[in-house]
């Protein structure tokens, strides 16, 4: 199954996984699941991290992909013009994207973030 994990999925794996659910946990060392992380959530680590609001860096995250079995999903037009449809239950503009991705490749959602929930279409776990 494909699962595209959002960005506080990584970081808990990395910095603190007893954070992760037992099913996220699962879903993670499941060899079955194609894991996938959005090119946006390396853009929001990214600035997180040069804001100093995160302790992450290049090295660590593709190390993690790698131990992981992480592959990136691109961000596309379509999954941006997705975002003119996209309600307002959620204001953060990143996880906004990470929704309209998984709505446009019809993928579910690994995620602590609740308000993922609310969008008609997507399939989030914790």
């Amino acid at each position: 199954m494909r699962l595209l994990l959002d960005t506080a999925v990584v970081i808990y794996a990395v910095e603190s996984p007893e954070r992760l659910s037992k099913r996220a946990a699962a879903a993670l060392r499941n060899l079955n699941n194609a894991l996938e992380l959005s090119a946006v959530s390396v853009t929001e680590i990214a600035i997180k991290a040069a804001s100093g609001r995160l302790a992450f860096s290049a090295v660590i995250l593709r190390k993690a992909m790698d131990d992981l079995g992480i592959r990136i999903l691109p961000y596309t037009a379509d999954h941006a013009f997705r975002m003119f449809g996209l309600s307002r239950h959620h204001n953060d503009p990143f996880d906004r994207q990470i929704i309209a991705q998984a709505l446009c490749e019809g993928i579910s959602v690994v995620t602590p973030d609740d308000k993922f929930r609310l969008y008609q279409g997507i399939t989030a776990f914790w």
